[in-house]
């Protein structure tokens, strides 16, 4: 992935914590996934355009809801919730709690 830069409210990011246990430091690492899915959010765009990032990050998949301001990605949700999971195992077919490897051959 290439060098992106985040920003967030520092307010909602406690808020986050509070809520939902995950710090959007912690969110950050769901966009370094190679198997990321970033998927437009249809029903909260209305002046700008908003999105999922669905990411593993450290044994599980976190969903995180982001904007693009002038070139910087913009965290305002994290969480781990099953819809995201859901999505992300779909999309990479996976199935099952930990993503599947690539087997070598023997």
């Amino acid at each position: 992935m290439a060098k992106a830069r985040f920003e967030w409210d520092s307010k909602k990011d406690q808020e986050n914590q509070d809520k939902h246990g995950i710090s959007f430091a912690k969110a950050q690492f769901a966009f370094a996934d190679p198997r990321r899915v970033i998927a437009e959010d249809l029903s909260h765009s209305s002046s700008e355009k908003r999105y999922y990032c669905f990411g593993w990050v450290e044994g599980g998949v976190l969903t995180v809801r982001f904007t693009f301001r002038n070139d910087v990605i913009r965290i305002f949700g994290a969480g781990y919730w099953r819809k995201g999971r859901q999505i992300y195992e779909r999309e990479n077919q996976v199935h099952g709690r930990a993503p599947r490897r690539p087997q070598g051959r023997s």
